[in-house]
């Protein structure tokens, strides 16, 4: 476990750098937006726009890597980060900051993948388990520091930009200094929206929810908790309490999972957390310890959702599709966190603050709603299931590429970019491979039956075929001819026979009858092959046609 840590070293050490400082600016953002009376809807459509970037721009991000390689992409977007942190203390138009938090959000996302792709490059299947375990912890310990760092500065002015600004510079250091070989570029697996959506409809709904409860949490609790009459320091333990309850609750819940019955206890969870957030209603006032113990038992429950959900979704998922699964999981869960803080944000404008938690048990009492253990039927159970529970971080601060890190996903076997079968069109269907062996067989039958009937004109045909073939250009060849070149291949060329004149003309009436035979039985047979194949040879031939860099790129050279 030393030695794994020590390995990696300065991507854990970038993780922590980066999510203190953007555990501190998101904290920062509501508590002087609140402080300067701004509406909560702003602080809402901030935090928003913000995961929007997260998720669209992971294309945006791969892109970017194929084209300047990791080390650059990676100092490029940790400079974009730093200026839009930065900017925000010389200019105050909230138009302007939508824009910059938009690109805040592009650049994150692109750091993030280039730390995740190294560890998922470099990582042995024996070690996947505990490398995503502690990137994980790494990931909440980072995002608990930020928070709590804003303890440090009493006052809301330009003092914990520029903390935030340094730590985003500093996270450039060890991932700069790293002697590490660069990954290769993994190219995304396609999203077929269909095949899940059938598969795992109570999972998207269980992800789409989690992520509309943790976007509101990170935009919108600290609003609620400064209008509850607590100071920016007991905001931010308030705050940092439940991220790190959350954390922790993660290996109790996540045994329990492993032995009942998970629809079941998701449910269960989402009606303690349902009830458990009426007290923050508005009806009573709750002095600052209380509010601090509510915060961890919701932090216990909400952060849970996401890992709880993803179990529930591998449970009904073919095992050889997992990658695919983690990142529509991760769409779904983004997209909800962008639309918890604005919905969450216009009703606290329009009513009042405490309905941030009415907000979130509104969301809570439809997960009560819709996941009936009843439902699942089983009809696509997994072979696996149930599949063992893996502590996850919320993923809002990470990419998808980190879930090809989950100990239940078999990258190497994994056909997420094929269309499912039930996706293809009607008649598009791969022929059997059986099947098509014994069309092949019967064809090649065929065209032995004629070339003993004629074994000369045959082998005359594909000698004179071998001369064309010699003089024409390679492009204006069709495919069928090679298998005559290879019989008349055969035999040395002087000891093919010269037809004459006559023989010549009977040679080419004859092959206008069996050239055609010949040629079809030699395409089906090859047809056949690749069928009978394809299963076998696929895989690796999809990994050796991939290329790991964009056209016309070289890789870059390590960095000693």
């Amino acid at each position: 476990m030393v030695q794994m840590i020590a390995s990696f070293f300065s991507l854990y050490l970038a993780t922590v750098l980066l999510l203190v400082g953007s555990g501190l600016f998101n904290t920062y953002m509501g508590l002087r937006l609140t402080a300067e009376s701004v509406s909560e809807l702003w602080v809402g459509s901030l935090i928003a726009i913000y995961y929007l970037g997260l998720v669209f721009g992971a294309r945006i991000g791969h892109k970017i890597i194929i084209q300047v390689g990791h080390i650059r992409a990676y100092a490029a977007t940790a400079a974009i980060v730093t200026i839009t942190i930065l900017v925000l203390a010389l200019v105050n138009n909230l138009w302007a900051w939508l824009g910059f938090r938009f690109l805040a959000g592009i650049a994150m996302v692109t750091q993030f993948m280039v730390i995740e792709s190294w560890l998922n490059e470099q990582t042995e299947n024996a070690q996947r388990g505990r490398v995503f375990g502690f990137y994980m912890i790494c990931s909440s310990c980072g995002t608990v520091l930020g928070q709590l760092s804003l303890t440090l500065f009493p006052s809301l002015n330009y003092e914990p930009l520029i903390f935030a600004a340094m730590c985003s510079a500093l996270c450039l250091v060890p991932v700069a200094l790293t002697r590490r070989m660069h990954p290769t570029i993994q190219v995304p697996a396609p999203i077929h929206a269909k095949y899940y959506l059938a598969r795992v409809p109570m999972s998207l709904i269980i992800l789409f929810v989690a992520g509309m409860v943790t976007g509101a949490f990170y935009g919108l609790a600290p609003v609620f908790a400064l209008k509850q009459g607590l100071n920016n320091s007991e905001v931010a333990v308030f705050l940092a309490a439940s991220v790190a309850a959350g954390l922790l609750a993660q290996w109790p819940l996540g045994w329990l999972a492993d032995r009942v019955n998970r629809a079941g206890m998701i449910r269960l969870c989402a009606l303690i957390l349902a009830l458990s957030t009426i007290p923050l209603w508005g009806w009573w006032t709750i002095p600052y310890w209380g509010l601090v113990v509510f915060s961890c038992i919701l932090g216990a429950l909400q952060f849970t959702l996401y890992p709880l959900g993803a179990a529930f979704a591998n449970d009904n998922v073919d095992p050889d599709r997992r990658v695919g699964l983690s990142a529509i999981l991760y769409m779904v869960y983004g997209m909800g966190a962008c639309v918890g803080p604005m919905f969450a944000g216009l009703l606290m404008r329009e009513l009042h603050p405490e309905v941030y938690f009415v907000f979130v048990s509104g969301c809570a009492f439809v997960l009560v709603a819709v996941i009936r253990p009843q439902q699942v039927t089983g009809a696509n159970l997994s072979e696996d299931a149930p599949t063992h529970f893996v502590p996850m971080s919320d993923s809002l601060q990470s990419s998808n590429i980190v879930a090809s890190l989950d100990p239940r996903v078999d990258v190497e076997s994994d056909v997420s970019f094929e269309t499912p079968p039930e996706e293809m069109p009607a008649g598009s269907l791969p022929p059997d491979p059986d099947e098509a062996v014994q069309a092949g067989a019967g064809l090649e039958e065929t065209a032995s039956a004629v070339a003993s009937a004629a074994p000369g004109l045959v082998t005359s045909v594909a000698a004179e075929t071998g001369d064309l073939a010699a003089d024409a250009p390679e492009s204006a060849l069709p495919r069928s001819v090679s298998p005559e070149v290879k019989v008349g291949a055969a035999a040395p060329e002087s000891a093919l026979p010269r037809p004459t004149a006559p023989e010549a003309a009977t040679a080419g009436s004859v092959a206008s009858g069996s050239i055609g035979t010949a040629t079809t039985a030699a395409d089906a047979s090859d047809a056949s092959y690749s069928a009978s194949n394809a299963a076998r040879h696929r895989r690796s031939q999809q990994s050796d046609s991939e290329p790991s860099i964009g056209p016309n790129q070289k890789p870059d050279p390590a960095i000693g």
